[in-house]
Parts: structure tokens; C-alpha cells; sequence
């Protein structure tokens, strides 16, 4: 991801403040820069890396900036920068698997607004919106809804009804998606792309949806997690494959690799239920039970089909846990 000195928008492309009925430098300037490092030894360092960049969203007056939960997992520093330069050390608060929101608690001031919080249940495809990232006007996009639907990641993610939004920010991790009354709609998550009748296929954003959030918020701030048991995680990497869902990669030392899962492997049904989709695969799992749960797995290879048994585990268990310096 660049950093917000390296590029910007076509002046076309950005959003306008006679567009909009709220004051939009104001609601960016609640946008901020996030960089976090992480230990070479931590678990993701190999899928996600050991220095990560993006954006967060201040969402409470006391500091406390929102962000996807990939940038700052197992991060052991981070530094927050507002659009005026200044910079302050974060200390992160929570991160939340399900949904993939993380929270920082800046650790100086940073003297800008914290934006409101919306109702994402309540835009439509086709609506307006700005994607914000760090640095103004110049690094955020007048975008639209594009879809509102299912999307299932293969990191064992399964999200029900995802925001997606055009035109594509390529600084997205973190990206806040602001609605016609300057309130947060969204925090930016992926890049897509999405295939066209005619032409390549269409760049996007995936975000996660603010009312996500609000559920939990409390028991984040206040246990670092949500109040629940943690969903079966088996760290497996699958992907659909003519109809079929095919593990793709395992996490070193997780839960299938260690049960003798391998790449390849075709996953035909989780115990009695014939799986094709990712989906389903993965809310077959989490019906089980909690983190722990035996799960078993109807499993095609090289020829013969087999039942795999494998230990769940929580994933939480196998990240490094913040510390404050």
C-alpha cells in the first residue's frame, strides 16, 4: 500500500464540497495514516508481513480510531498520522476475527474529529458515498454502492452481507466509507475484481459494515474481544474450483495441517453436508460448536474418499498478544 505522499486522485475522481450536504473536510480529517511493525517470529508475519500500512477511522473523542484488523494484528508498534502531520504512538485495543475490525487506542492526542457512526443497513446499490483514505481530498474517492451481498473470504471468513463499492481505492485497508449525512458507513477491507459482459473486469472495494460493529463495541473496549466463545478455526486456505471447494494452502502448524490435511485435497461435505462453496463449508464448521470442537470432514484424494478428523483450535491462541511499551 503507498503512502498518502506518493499518489493521488485525478481531480475528476475526488469528491467535491458542494457535492455534499455535510462538511467534508472535516469528516476526512477524521481519517488517519496507521503504519504498524510486527515481529518477524509472529504468526501471520509470512502471510501479511512484518510492516503494514493503511488507514483507521477516530471514532471516539478519547482516541479510540477504528481500522481492519489485518494491519495491526500482532502489531508490536504503531504510529497514527493526522492530515495536519502530526503523529502519535497507538497501543491496539482489540481485533475481532468474525468481523474483521480492529481498535486502536491513540496514545497522544490527535486533535481531529471523530465521525459519526451510521446505519449501513440502510444504503442502497447505486448510493453515493466518499471513500476516505489518509491525507484529504487528494487520497479519497467519490465512489458508489456497487453490491451488498455474501462474500466469503478463504482465511476461514464469512461475512453476510458485504458492502462493495466503485471506484476501486488502492489504499483501501482501513479506508473509511463516509454516507450523505457524513457518518461511517464501512471500513475498507479488500481489493476485488469483478468480472464485466464486456470489457476487463471492474476494480472494487469489499467493506466490512459499521452495524457489525456496534454490537460489540462495548465487550472490545472493554475485554479486548467480543463476550462470546471463539468460532472452530482449523487453518485451512480453500477456494472453489469447478464446484468444488479445494484446500489451497494450511497454516503452518494449524489445526488441519497437523491432522494430516494437504494441498489439494478436495473438501466434499462437512460430517452429513455435502459442501460446494465456501460459505457453506465454513458455516457448517462454526454449527459445530466452539473453538475445540472436533470437526469432520469428508475429504477427496488421490483417487479415495475419507472421513478427516480434525481438532479445532481458537486462531486467537496463535497470535501474539499486544503489548503496551
Amino acid at each position: 500500500m503507498s503512502s498518502p505522499g506518493d499518489w493521488e486522485f485525478p481531480s475528476d475522481l475526488q469528491p467535491k464540497p458542494e457535492d455534499y450536504a455535510f462538511d467534508l473536510e472535516r469528516a476526512l480529517a477524521s481519517v488517519v495514516g496507521l503504519r504498524a511493525a510486527i515481529p518477524a517470529d509472529a504468526f501471520t508475519a509470512g502471510t501479511l508481513g512484518t510492516e503494514r500500512a493503511g488507514n483507521g477511522v477516530l471514532v471516539r473523542s478519547d482516541g479510540v480510531v477504528l481500522t481492519i484488523g489485518y494491519l495491526i494484528t500482532e502489531a508490536e508498534t504503531i504510529w497514527l498520522s493526522t492530515n495536519g502531520g502530526r503523529a502519535v504512538p497507538g497501543h491496539v485495543l482489540a481485533y475481532d476475527q468474525e468481523t474483521g475490525f480492529g481498535l486502536v487506542q491513540a496514545l497522544g492526542r490527535l486533535d481531529v474529529p471523530a465521525l459519526p457512526l451510521g446505519v449501513s443497513a440502510s444504503v442502497q446499490v447505486g448510493d453515493a458515498v466518499v471513500v476516505g483514505g489518509a491525507g484529504g481530498r487528494q487520497h479519497s474517492v467519490a465512489a458508489r454502492i456497487a453490491a451488498k451481498q455474501e462474500f466469503a473470504g478463504y482465511w476461514e471468513y464469512v461475512l453476510d452481507e458485504a458492502i462493495f463499492t466503485v471506484p476501486a481505492h488502492p489504499d483501501w485497508g482501513g479506508a473509511a466509507v463516509i454516507g450523505r449525512s457524513g457518518e461511517l458507513l464501512g471500513i475498507g477491507s479488500l481489493h476485488l475484481q469483478q468480472a464485466r459482459e464486456k470489457g476487463p473486469p471492474e476494480p472494487l472495494n469489499m467493506i466490512v459494515p459499521i452495524d457489525l460493529l456496534k454490537p460489540i463495541l462495548n465487550d472490545l473496549l472493554s475485554l479486548g474481544r467480543p463476550n462470546r466463545a471463539p468460532r472452530p478455526w482449523l487453518g485451512l486456505y480453500a477456494t472453489e474450483i469447478d464446484g468444488r471447494v479445494v484446500v489451497a494452502g494450511l497454516a503452518k502448524d494449524g489445526p488441519a495441517q497437523r491432522a494430516g490435511m494437504r494441498l489439494g485435497d478436495i473438501v466434499l461435505a462437512v460430517g452429513d453436508d455435502e459442501t460446494r462453496d465456501l460459505a457453506p463449508l465454513f458455516r457448517g464448521i462454526w454449527a459445530l460448536g466452539a473453538a475445540g470442537v472436533d470437526v469432520p470432514l469428508l475429504v477427496y484424494r488421490d483417487g479415495r474418499t475419507f472421513e478427516l478428523r480434525i481438532r479445532s483450535a481458537d486462531r486467537a491462541q496463535f497470535l501474539k498478544r499486544p503489548s503496551l511499551h
